[in-house]
C-alpha cells in the first residue's frame, strides 16, 4: 500500500534558559523567595499582610483557578513569593500570627 501523506516530525522541545531553569521560577520572579505555602483563601489574607508592611509579594499555584473553582487538599497550594531582601522580616511576621497556643 502506498503512502498517501507526508509525515512531518515534530522539532525537540527549545531548551529552557539557564537562569530560569537552575532556579525554578519565572523570568518575572527572579530575585523572589518562598517564604510561606498555604491555600487560596489565606494566601490573600497574607499577600494583604505583607504588602501592608511595604513588602511587594508574589503568588504563584499551579491551579487554574478560572476554570475550576474549587481545590482539594494541596491541588491548590499557593506559593508566596517576596524579595530576598525582604524574607527575614516577611518571615518574622508570619511567625507572629502562626497559630499556636494562647496564653491569657
Amino acid at each position: 500500500m502506498r503512502r498517501r501523506g507526508k509525515i512531518l516530525r515534530f522539532p525537540g522541545a527549545p531548551e529552557p534558559p539557564v537562569s530560569s531553569a537552575s532556579s525554578g521560577l519565572d523570568d518575572g520572579e527572579q530575585g523572589f523567595v518562598e517564604v510561606h505555602r498555604c491555600d487560596g483563601a489565606e494566601a490573600v489574607v497574607v499577600k494583604s499582610l505583607l504588602e501592608s508592611e511595604g513588602i511587594p509579594t508574589l503568588l504563584r499555584s499551579r491551579f487554574a483557578h478560572s476554570v475550576h473553582p474549587f481545590t482539594v487538599g494541596a491541588q491548590g497550594e499557593v506559593v508566596i513569593l517576596v524579595p530576598e531582601s525582604e524574607a527575614m522580616h516577611s518571615k518574622s511576621l508570619l511567625a507572629r500570627i502562626a497559630p499556636g497556643p494562647s496564653y491569657p
